[in-house]
């Protein structure tokens, strides 16, 4: 089964879309499978990291900007060539294991929607594939 989902990102960050994994996978009565987050963008990405503490997504943003920084010698026209970067480096997908009717994630994990090149509309995707 396939979940589509909307999300306003006015700023860059993380967003944390586990409770939209959560609600899939609960509206797909899947007992056992897999969910695939995926984001259908170029300069937005899908993650799995700490939900605990924010800082985390903080540093991971910092530290994203710091390894790639806008730069002159980008030739792309739009000129959000370190927004592409960053969604290459951090992926359009995640699959989360389900096992009982829950997504099996670590204590201290989330699953997030990286927005690199703010403010958007997106949409993102959550596919629950269930065994035969």
């Amino acid at each position: 089964m396939l979940f589509e989902y909307k999300l306003e990102t006015p700023k860059e960050g993380f967003y944390n879309i586990t409770p939209q994994v959560c609600e899939a996978i609960s509206r797909s009565g899947a007992r056992d499978g897999i969910a695939v987050a995926y984001c259908p963008h170029t300069t937005a990405g899908v993650t799995i990291n700490e939900n605990a503490d924010p800082n985390v997504a903080s540093d991971l943003i910092f530290a994203l900007g710091k390894t790639f920084p806008d730069r002159a010698e980008f030739r792309h026209s739009e000129g959000n060539s370190a927004a592409h970067l960053k969604a290459s480096v951090i992926g359009s997908s995640v699959n989360v294991i389900i096992d009982g009717g829950k997504p099996v994630l670590g204590v201290w994990q989330g699953v997030y929607f990286c927005e690199f090149d703010p403010p958007r509309q997106r949409k993102f995707y959550v596919k629950v594939i269930r065994p035969l």
